[in-house]
């Protein structure tokens, strides 16, 4: 990938909205900075495998099929260079970490119902095979080096070269970063997982004092993530100060360090909780982006609302304003597009991110934030460590809540229909208001519905989507009028008492609903 000429080079210098990190710096590589992993020879069960390198995947022809059950030993030999950093893996980075060791070797496709999931690396993210990994590093001995394993007692030191033994259980990936000047410190979470930071003694001491106080809130971050999506397997997880931004990896993440306290804290929050959401429940984000960075973005909005005390009333307000900006782009691609080839790297970024984090917070406008929670938890216990899909979400929503869902997986990820509902008109007759409702854009919702009256009291009303079969549980008293069949445009009740009492009819009072336009939702 990291090589003038790849897919990944022609791609960031041919999209429209190349990403600022990459846009043609690969292009100028020059042969001592490229990155590439060159396969010497490769055995199935000891005899030698035919193989071609194309591009960045390694096609291989079995000696003989592997059969389901069946067991095979495949022995590698490879060489490869390290490339000058600059989308995730390489060395010497901006701010001078010297390796930042990420897919630095050559990698299982998964094969699952589906098939294989052999896709080229054009700069997406990832999809691997769990395993259990035994690992040893040869390195400098002043080098200090953390990522992801278990270290082994009894390091060898030997002519200025130390090597560290690690074993990973249960991991799809296996990354480690190594700087001469980390700082190592060490936290440990109550009943938890022991945390480690490294981070660069050549920070200025403002950055440095950020990652000492990054410290206890990562301790929280563990605390909050396993109490509202499930507990964290392993016994370690790793702060790591490299790469170009912020990115997960198994046990550990890989962040810049040189920012804000708030931004360190942000960062770390986010890539955290990919643990749960990709390292362990490990969607294939080639084909589900969404179902990783959104409910990644989702969950961890929250954790910052409470760890950072920001005392937001509604901490996805972010990312419903950037997926309504989105809708009404005309750039808006369905999320089932592959990560690849979205048009625009800001149409990818918003689907993934905000529109995922939607799917979310308007999935417990649906159900009802109660069972969302529970189907958070639901979902991680019935799928941690089997590569869910989408209908899986949607399954374990099903089960705790009673309803069907199918229409809202459909339309909201296969498709870019929108939502739009109105108030169209209160017509008085004997003193009987009736209001008729607007369903303007294609994709259904069931209402909330809340009428205020001049006398300073209100009431508030639920419609049922018919397709969903059933509704959700109300939190306060409410009346429950008879289910919109969505194919109908309007919808029409009555209100026991004369349109000059009312003051205003208001369509998702609370804004959970992701209407693209707000103006026709009140009266």
């Amino acid at each position: 990938a990291f090589q003038p000429g790849s897919e990944m080079d022609v791609r960031s210098r041919t999209i429209a909205d190349p990403d600022a990190r990459v846009k043609d710096r690969i292009s100028k590589l020059r042969p001592n900075e490229i990155g590439y992993i060159k396969v010497n020879s490769l055995k199935q069960n000891g005899q030698p495998v035919s193989n071609e390198t194309v591009g960045t995947v390694l096609e291989v022809k079995l000696n003989s099929p592997i059969k389901p059950g069946e067991k095979v030993t495949f022995d590698m030999e490879f060489d490869a260079q390290v490339p000058l950093q600059i989308r995730r893996s390489g060395r010497d980075n901006k701010e001078g970490v010297a390796l930042s060791m990420t897919q630095w070797y050559p990698k299982l496709a998964e094969y699952d119902f589906e098939g294989w999931h052999a896709d080229p690396y054009i700069g997406r993210e990832f999809h691997g095979v769990w395993g259990d990994f035994n690992v040893k590093l040869t390195i400098d001995e002043d080098y200090v080096v953390g990522g992801t394993g278990y270290l082994q007692p009894g390091s060898e030191i030997k002519n200025g070269k130390k090597t560290l033994h690690y074993k990973a259980p249960n991991v799809h990936d296996f990354t480690w970063a190594a700087d001469p000047d980390y700082i190592h410190d060490t936290m440990q979470v109550p009943d938890g997982p022991l945390l480690h930071f490294y981070y660069k003694n050549t920070l200025d001491d403002e950055k440095k004092g950020f990652w000492k106080e990054l410290q206890p809130k990562t301790v929280e971050l563990m605390q909050y993530f396993s109490e509202h999506i499930g507990k964290y397997p392993y016994e370690q997880y790793s702060v790591i100060q490299g790469g170009d931004g912020g990115m997960e990896y198994a046990m550990c993440t890989l962040i810049t360090g040189n920012r804000s306290f708030g931004s360190l804290v942000g960062v770390t929050s986010h890539e955290l909780a990919h643990t749960w959401f990709q390292f362990v429940l490990a969607t294939n984000e080639a084909k589900h982006e969404w179902m990783d960075e959104g409910f990644t973005s989702y969950i961890s909005s929250l954790a910052m609302n409470e760890v950072m005390s920001q005392n937001k009333v509604f901490p996805h307000e972010n990312s419903y304003k950037g997926y309504v900006y989105l809708a009404k782009s005309g750039k808006e691609q369905p999320q089932s597009t592959h990560a690849d080839r979205y048009e625009f790297n800001q149409a990818y970024g918003i689907s993934a991110y905000s529109k995922g984090a939607v799917f979310l917070s308007q999935l417990g406008y649906i159900i009802g934030e109660e069972n969302l929670r529970k189907t958070i938890k639901r979902y991680y216990k019935d799928y941690a460590f089997k590569h869910p899909v989408p209908n899986d979400i949607k399954r374990s929503a099903e089960k705790v809540s009673g309803l069907e869902l199918d229409w809202y997986l459909t339309d909201w990820t296969q498709t870019t229909n929108t939502i739009d509902y109105g108030v169209k008109e209160i017509v008085e007759n004997n003193n009987i208001s009736s209001v008729t409702l607007e369903r303007i854009g294609l994709m259904p919702m069931p209402i909330d519905l809340e009428v205020e009256f001049n006398d300073g009291t209100s009431q508030l009303f639920y419609i049922p989507l018919q397709i969903m079969r059933g509704e959700k549980p109300g939190t306060s008293p409410r009346t429950v009028l008879n289910d919109w069949a969505w194919a109908y445009p309007t919808y029409t009740f009555s209100i026991n008492r004369p349109k000059s009492e009312i003051k205003s009819i208001t369509i998702d009072p609370k804004g959970l609903m992701a209407d693209i336009n707000k103006d026709n939702n009140k009266l």
